[in-house]
This record gives structure tokens, C-alpha cells and sequence, in this order.
């Protein structure tokens, strides 16, 4: 990959890092209501994986899927509104955290209920077959999804009809607060496609390199007519489950275990200056974003302050997006009576038109 692919996606994770610390903030604030998913520390998933992807491809995510619809090309500005419930959100307002949507970018929603992703996966995937299209669909899920029963259909769906479909498997270790040995009789999940013919891989979730190289692989195979794939990319969240859980349930020597590896080494040598309050602010591992900018630094793609100008450029962007939110207008009831009935062909509700 050129120096150009890789600071792009240097950039986007210090993008993805910097919105959800933001989006934290505001939570706590009060400006962001409901559930609220974070996703700091996986964010070599997202960019690995989307970035191998092609613009016609379709992509299923599960409610952790701010970064998903950032990375591919959502609008920070308009992802933030729809936190907020405001009506220039992605869907208008009425969707929230969990239902991001944007049929330009062929994002086909974030969806609020585990194990879910995988039924609306296979039904794109089948009109992408039926209608011989050069398109692939991904489908983001957790090791949490992978004891649902639509889990087991899908796959066997998928490899019958042998579906342009490419199931990434998010596996931070823990379903809510339930670590995955605790709930899984077998914790490789890779391992479990093999009872549907289906190739499997497990990859470094923390390497966005590994990450992207997995997936090009694998969206090769899935265009080349062979099937469905997964990839089962070994990551770690930094936050609990939501902002309603603390993570106290994970032992202490497990975080400064990831800590005590923690290769940010590049931070100390110039590269960048403060960033307390941005995407170190969460930071307790192994981190996906300190390794590769390490990795670039030392591959000489990051000279002078091209990581602090790499990093002022996602700061300002999101604090647009902030400002952006906030001055925006909350939808109406007429908003939601037009959300309610946009599928209903004109037909009026009970016989009346809405008052």
C-alpha cells in the first residue's frame, strides 16, 4: 500500500477515536440520550475492513456502528445529529445511536438487536446474486451473536447458495459483560464456519494492516464466485458494554496487562503533541492507533508534524460536527407522521390525515 492509502487510514482512525471520545462527552452532558455504544480501541477493524471494500459493496453493522458508517464516508457532521436526534441526522432524527442509515453509501442501517445483521446480510446478498451484480456484502457482528440461531440460517443460507457475503466477526471478548468463554462452548469463533464449508480466518483485530489484508483476501474470494467468507479479527474495547456500564466486571490485571504493552512510544518522540482529551483520553491497550502510526513513522510516511496535522484536521472536523448538532432543529410531528407512512404508497393512516 502507498503512503497515501496509509496515512488516509491513520487518518480515519484518529477520526473514528476522536468522534466517539466526543460523542462520550456529550452523552454525559445530556446531549445524547438513549443507549450509547462506543467503540474506541477497534477501530483497526472498521478501517481495515471497509477500506479493502469497494462503493457498491452493501454493509450490515450491528448498534456499535458510528465508526462503521464514518469510515465509510457517512458524514461526521450528519452521524452526530442523528445522536442527538436532530432532524439533518443520517435518518432524519428517529433512528439514534443505533439505526444510522444512508442508502447513497449503500450503509444498510445499524441494527439494535444482537444477532440480527445476519438475516438482513443474506437477503442483500441474495438480490446480489439473483441479479449477477460484481458486488459483495459485509456483515459486522460481535462474539456475542454467534450462539443466536439466525447465526447457524445464515451461514447455511449463505454457503448453499454460495452468497457474495463476507461475515467479519468484531470479537473484543466480551458479550455485554459476559467474557466469551463464559457463554461459548467453543471460543474460536473461525471455527465454527467449518460446519458449513464456509473458509474461515482469525487475524490480529488490533493490526490494521493484518486486518486489511485479511479482508482484501477474502472480498477477492467472495467476487470470484467462491463463496461466502468469515474473518474473526481478535480486538478490545477500551469502554464498557455502553456509557451505562463501567466495566467493573473486567479485573484489573487484564487492563494494565494491555497497558504494560502498550506501544506508544511514537507519542514520546515528537511526532504529536498533547492529545489528552482526544483519542488517547481511552487508550489502555495494546493500541490499534498508536501501533500504526509507529509503523508509518518508522516506514517514513510520517515526517515533520504530519501526525499533528493529521490529528488537528479530526479534531476540528468533529468539533464542526459538534456545532453542526447542536444548532440543528429536532424533527416535528409532521416529520414523524412522513417517517411513519413513507412505505404505505399515499394511503392515509386509519382514514385520516395526520393532525
Amino acid at each position: 500500500m502507498d503512503r497515501t492509502g496509509l496515512l488516509w487510514m491513520l487518518r480515519q482512525m484518529l477520526l473514528a477515536r476522536t468522534f466517539e471520545e466526543a460523542a462520550a462527552r456529550e452523552y454525559a452532558t445530556g446531549s445524547i440520550s438513549g443507549f450509547l455504544h462506543l467503540y474506541p480501541g477497534e477501530e483497526a477493524v472498521a478501517v481495515g475492513v471497509l477500506h479493502a471494500a469497494e462503493p457498491g459493496d452493501h454493509v450490515v453493522s450491528t448498534y456499535r456502528e458510528h465508526v462503521h458508517a464514518l469510515v465509510r464516508g457517512l458524514p461526521a457532521r450528519e452521524i452526530m445529529a442523528e445522536l442527538m436526534g436532530k432532524k439533518a441526522g443520517v435518518s432524519a432524527g428517529m433512528g439514534g445511536s443505533m439505526h444510522l442509515f444512508s442508502r447513497e453509501h449503500r450503509f444498510l442501517g445499524g441494527v439494535a438487536i444482537v444477532g440480527e445483521t445476519f438475516p438482513l446480510a443474506i437477503g442483500a446478498a441474495y438480490a446480489v446474486a439473483y441479479r449477477r451484480l460484481p458486488e459483495a456484502v459485509i456483515c459486522f457482528f460481535g462474539d456475542g451473536a454467534v450462539n443466536q440461531g439466525t447465526f447457524h440460517e445464515s451461514l447455511n443460507m449463505a454457503a448453499l447458495w454460495k452468497l457474495p457475503v463476507l461475515f467479519v466477526c468484531e470479537n473484543n471478548r466480551y458479550q455485554i459483560g459476559t467474557e466469551i468463554h463464559r457463554h461459548s462452548a467453543v471460543v474460536e469463533v473461525y471455527r465454527r464456519a467449518c460446519a458449513y464449508g464456509i473458509p474461515a480466518v482469525r487475524e490480529n483485530g488490533m493490526d490494521v494492516l493484518a486486518v486489511h489484508g485479511a479482508a482484501r483476501r477474502a472480498l477477492e474470494r467472495v467476487r470470484a464466485g467462491d463463496g461466502p467468507q468469515l474473518l474473526e479479527l481478535e480486538t478490545y474495547r477500551y469502554r464498557g458494554h455502553s456509557m451505562a456500564d463501567s466495566g467493573a466486571y473486567r479485573p484489573a490485571g487484564e487492563v494494565e496487562a494491555y497497558r504494560a504493552r502498550d506501544p506508544i512510544q511514537f507519542l514520546e518522540s515528537g511526532l504529536s503533541g498533547s492529545l489528552e482529551g482526544h483519542w488517547q483520553a481511552a487508550c489502555p491497550g495494546p493500541d490499534c492507533i498508536a501501533s500504526f502510526g509507529e509503523y508509518c513513522r518508522t516506514q517514513g510516511h510520517l515526517e515533520g508534524d504530519c501526525f499533528t496535522r493529521l490529528e488537528q484536521e479530526t479534531v476540528q472536523e468533529v468539533q464542526e460536527a459538534l456545532e453542526f448538532a447542536r444548532q440543528a432543529p429536532a424533527p416535528d410531528l409532521q416529520d414523524a407522521w412522513a417517517a411513519f407512512r413513507c412505505n404505505r404508497r399515499g394511503e392515509r393512516f386509519f382514514g385520516r390525515e395526520p393532525t
